[in-house]
C-alpha cells in the first residue's frame, strides 16, 4: 500500500487544502457520489459556498443525502443539470473548481463526461475564477470519449496565456491508463485581457 502518492483525487485534495479557504466559494462540476462535494463543504466550512452540477439525478440525490448526514445543507446548491451552465447559474467569482471526469462508480457506464461541454465548462470556469483561484480536473481516458475529452481538454489548456495561468499535469508513469491530474492555477495578480488562449473553442469548431 502507499500513502502520498496512493490517490490521484487525494493528490488533488491535499492542493485545495492549501488553496481553498474557510469562508470560500467552490464548485464541483460533476458530483458523482458526493465525496468531491463534502470535501469541499467541509472545507470551506459553514460560512463558504459550494455549488454542484450532475446531469444524473441519481448523483445528485445521493449527494444531497451525504451532504444532509454531515450536516452541510444550507450553504451547499446542487443542480441536476450539466456543468455547462456553470456561468449562467452561479452568481459570484469562485476559488475552487473541481471535475472528475468519466462516468458515475457503480451507475451507468454509458452516461460520461463529453469532451465538448467539458471543454466549454472549463472554459466558463476559468472566467469566474478568482486571481489566485484553482481548477483541479482528474481525467479517466478508458471510457468511450475519454481520450478525446483528454486531447480536446489538454489542447486548451496548452493555449492558456502563461501570464494569466499556470498549468501543470500529474500522472502515474508506471500505471497504464490511470487516470491523472490536471491543475490549473490563475494568477493572483489581475490582468487587463482576462482570458488569453489561443486555443479557446467556438460553437464552429466544437
Amino acid at each position: 500500500m502507499f500513502g502520498i502518492l496512493a490517490n490521484i483525487v487525494e493528490i488533488a485534495h491535499n492542493y485545495i487544502n492549501i488553496n481553498l479557504k474557510p469562508g470560500g466559494v467552490a464548485v464541483d462540476a460533476t458530483v458523482g457520489n458526493g465525496k468531491d462535494t463534502l470535501f469541499l463543504a467541509r472545507r470551506v466550512g459553514k460560512s463558504g459556498r459550494v455549488y454542484g452540477f450532475d446531469i444524473q439525478r441519481q448523483a445528485v440525490e445521493t449527494t444531497a443525502e451525504l451532504l444532509a448526514l454531515h450536516g452541510y445543507v444550507d450553504n451547499v446548491k446542487l443542480f441536476n443539470e450539466s456543468h455547462e451552465l456553470v456561468r449562467k447559474k452561479i452568481p459570484e467569482p469562485v476559488d475552487t473548481v473541481v471535475f472528475n471526469l468519466g462516468y458515475l462508480p457503480g451507475g451507468d457506464h454509458g452516461i460520461v463526461t463529453r469532451a465538448e461541454s467539458t471543454v466549454r465548462a472549463v472554459e466558463d470556469c476559468l472566467e469566474i475564477l478568482k486571481p489566485g483561484g484553482l481548477i483541479c480536473l482528474v481525467v479517466y481516458t478508458g471510457h468511450p470519449g475519454g481520450q478525446k475529452e483528454q486531447l480536446r481538454l489538454e489542447t486548451l489548456l496548452q493555449g492558456l496565456d502563461k501570464r494569466n495561468f499556470c498549468v501543470a499535469k500529474i500522472n502515474y508513469i508506471n500505471r497504464e491508463r490511470a487516470p491523472y491530474l490536471l491543475i490549473i492555477e490563475k494568477s493572483a495578480r489581475k490582468t487587463a485581457g482576462g482570458i488569453t488562449c489561443e486555443n479557446r473553442e467556438t460553437p464552429e469548431n466544437n
